[in-house]
């Protein structure tokens, strides 16, 4: 009856959060941002692509030296930000939302980017010699530079601890072991022993392996979910223009409730359609920002714009894909408002396969998020303590790999929004301050990009 009781207060505490005064607030920031920096998200969406794949000269290319290249970096920002949270939160979405929050999705996802590209710009600029001689950025450094930063920087830090701890690591562990029983029927205990021993082999080859693992993983999983959802949206082709005036209509029917400004039906979209982008492709939260932080890249301007890519593939590659696949294939009808809504959907042009792929997929996507999340938290780890007791920070994060594997987590995925909260609050509170200082360094690289070409 107590923990009944516990999850329902930390899940009203999540809605009231997750309001609209929040998400308003990030819609203002977004729009604000993207009109400070000159559309910079539209202006170099395509030439993004061109700078991850050349590097920037004088930038450290190799993990020897304790720093990532940004193509690495490019790799872990996307592994962090596609995990189970895509597979099942477009599905909450949809359910929660319907096919408009699919549109909006779409629509306000071009302007988050401008949240994305400011927080890796000022985990860039914004740096600090480490004790260990190494130069490192992230919100943990450039919070200290905006009112409040004798302790913003360790509310973060801690915050974002705990989100590596539960939505990085037990979350996406349980799902892993749920996607295992179900295919194969293995003892849950040997599976939680096995994960267990995976991330301690991972962790006690420091970031150089924790890198190197991702890189190996991430390109599989988002080349195997292309390939299964581009199958399925091929197949259901005569159905994707009507599903496209169905989110489109969605997004916008008025049914006026109380006489509120907005209908009913579109805030229901809206609200979720961002929360559950954010929640998916973290734009805001800052984690992308510490990986990139770790680059020693000189052009803050260039590392931000590479950003850039990372969010077109979550925010459009996956999460709309997916919505779009929902109602291309009537799944969105289908009364599920969890990962079967996802099976459904595949399904469709698999079969009874369908089950298998997206148990592939959540099991992929689980892996490779917890890895990214591995060095994420690492990295706030050091923070907190000065560098000292990595040790134990390594297995504090493979203890609750087999803790996530074992026990029910219903009520820890109720405090997903609370922490996500914590982040995002602080985060855009510090870009927000600083703002005018990256608008200079952007403006700059206009001049500068102007007389090149």
């Amino acid at each position: 009856m107590l923990y009944e009781e516990l999850g329902l207060l930390i899940e009203k505490i999540g809605e009231f959060l997750w309001g609209w005064p929040l998400i308003i607030g990030i819609m203002c920031v977004s729009i604000v941002m993207t009109i400070a920096f000159g559309g910079i998200q539209f202006r170099y969406f395509i030439r993004s692509w061109r700078y991850l794949l050349t590097p920037e000269v004088g930038t450290s290319t190799k993990i020897e030296e304790n720093y990532i290249t940004p193509f690495q970096a490019f790799i872990n920002a996307l592994s962090a930000s596609l995990g189970n949270g895509s597979l099942v939160g477009m599905a909450t979405a949809m359910y929660s939302g319907g096919p408009g929050a699919g549109f909006w999705i779409f629509v306000l996802g071009f302007f988050l980017m401008s949240i994305r590209f400011a927080e890796v710009y000022a985990s860039t600029a914004f740096t600090e010699k480490q004790t260990s001689g190494i130069i490192r950025g992230g919100p943990m450094v450039y919070l200290a530079r905006v009112p409040g930063g004798s302790w913003l920087p360790q509310f973060y830090a801690f915050f974002c601890l705990l989100l590596t701890f539960v939505t990085g690591n037990a979350m996406q562990c349980n799902s892993i072991k749920s996607g295992l029983v179900e295919m194969t029927a293995w003892n849950e205990y040997a599976i939680a022993l096995v994960m267990f021993i995976f991330l301690l082999y991972i962790m006690v080859g420091g970031a150089r392996r924790i890198v190197r693992v991702s890189d190996a993983v991430t390109p599989l999983k988002v080349g195997l979910f292309f390939v299964a959802t581009f199958l399925a949206l091929i197949y259901n082709v005569s159905s994707l223009w009507q599903a496209l005036m169905i989110m489109t209509q969605h997004a916008f029917t008025q049914q006026a409730v109380h006489g509120a400004l907005l209908g009913y039906t579109m805030q229901t979209a809206m609200r979720f359609g961002i929360a559950r982008s954010i929640n998916a492709t973290e734009v805001g939260l800052g984690t992308s920002g510490i990986i990139f932080g770790t680059t020693g890249a000189k052009n803050p301007v260039r590392s931000g714009i590479i950003s850039l890519a990372t969010t077109s593939i979550s925010n459009f590659g996956v999460c709309f894909l997916l919505m779009w696949l929902f109602v291309a294939t009537g799944a969105w009808q289908s009364g599920y408002g969890d990962i079967r809504m996802t099976i459904f959907a595949y399904e469709t042009i698999f079969g009874t396969f369908g089950g298998w792929i997206v148990n592939i997929l959540s099991m992929m996507f689980g892996i490779g998020c917890v890895i990214a999340y591995a060095y994420i938290g690492r990295e706030c780890w050091s923070f907190l303590t000065k560098g000292r007791y990595l040790f134990l920070y390594g297995l504090i994060f493979c203890l609750m790999a087999l803790f996530g594997a074992l026990v029910e987590v219903r009520i820890l995925w109720k405090t997903i929004d609370i922490v996500n909260a914590g982040l995002i609050i602080s985060n855009l509170y510090g870009l927000m301050w600083l703002m005018p200082e990256i608008q200079k360094g952007v403006r700059a690289f206009y001049v500068h990009d102007r007389k090149r070409n």
